[in-house]
């Protein structure tokens, strides 16, 4: 069964997008995607680079990243797999409209 076959948390269908954002939903994923931007990172580097994570849970983020495709392990450590990469360059579209959205947030106060 993959990740996306199995209910989330908010939704019992597993439908993609529903296994997606609870996947990017938990502590620390979303910086471990970020901070692979850039190319591989050995894990001590990663872990550093995390704002020193705990080894438990950058281990546990690590398996659920590779478990879901996203990232690789290789000899220059982990990194983003296309599909991460790909997954990286759709949120420029959302960094865009968030930032319009914090402008008008000034603006309103």
């Amino acid at each position: 069964m993959t990740m996306v076959d199995k209910p989330v948390r908010g939704s019992r269908s597993g439908r993609p997008i529903m296994a997606l954002l609870d996947l990017l939903g938990r502590r620390w994923t979303l910086r471990v995607i970020w901070e692979l931007r850039d190319g591989p990172l050995s894990f001590r580097a990663l872990q550093s680079a995390c704002a020193d994570m705990s080894p438990s849970v950058l281990n546990q983020r690590l398996a659920e990243l590779r478990e879901a495709l996203l990232i690789e392990a290789g000899e220059q450590g982990y990194g983003l797999s296309a599909l991460g990469r790909s997954l990286l360059e759709q949120f420029a579209p959302l960094d865009r409209w968030a930032e319009s959205w914090a402008q008008a947030q000034r603006v309103a106060s």
